[in-house]
């Protein structure tokens, strides 16, 4: 299989792909216009799906492998969110597609400003396209502008909601108190967030 790198944007519907910064790389961007539009494009070894499955004889194998991806959510020129991701492999061919990142990813969404409101980093993560649902897991990691930090094995982010949820452990780090329980909602910023049931806090001296 074949590396390449191709710039993909999505201005009003169009998609136009940026043939001279081709590299060793592959990069893939999202955009969203208004905020629901995404646009998908890979560049793989086989575009037929069929040809693949045919060829392969295997449904459940990746149809294309991104290395080094980037997904980028935008509205109305704005960005977002940004997604990056070492590995990317696309199932599209399965009744219920999605893609799936074994080696983790790390997403930033930001501001208005360009500012980033919140940082979520996982060990795995998984992408159902069609639902817009997305499940990480593997040392969940979600740090907010206030520097509060949550950890969790397993976590959901709902893209049209935006909300992000778990139903394991979770602990809550902030600047003065560690709170811990089971079961989470909050917002995709984790400004506002609940959880379900709280086991325990423990109260941090300002020293510490």
């Amino acid at each position: 299989m074949s590396s390449a790198s191709v710039h993909l944007f999505t201005i009003f519907g169009s998609i136009s792909a940026d043939m001279n910064r081709i590299r060793k790389n592959t990069y893939f961007g999202f955009f969203a216009i208004p905020v629901i539009f995404i646009s998908f494009a890979f560049l793989s070894c086989e575009s037929d799906i069929e040809t693949v499955k045919s060829f392969s004889g295997e449904e459940d194998m990746p149809l294309q492998t991104m290395k080094n991806a980037e997904i980028v959510y935008s509205d109305s020129g704005r960005v977002q969110i940004r997604i990056m991701a070492p590995l990317i492999q696309n199932y599209p061919q399965l009744e219920e597609p999605y893609l799936e990142m074994t080696e983790g990813i790390h997403v930033l969404f930001l501001d208005r400003e360009g500012n980033v409101e919140s940082e979520l980093s996982s060990g795995y993560a998984k992408n159902y396209t069609e639902e817009k649902l997305w499940e990480v897991r593997d040392s969940v990691v979600v740090v907010n502008k206030l520097g509060e930090v949550l950890n969790t094995e397993q976590l959901f982010w709902d893209e049209d909601r935006r909300i992000i949820y778990s139903e394991k452990f979770v602990r809550i780090t902030r600047q003065n108190e560690i709170i811990m329980g089971e079961g989470l909602e909050a917002n995709q910023d984790l400004t506002q967030w609940k959880i379900d049931s709280i086991q325990g806090t423990i109260y941090l001296d300002d020293d510490e």
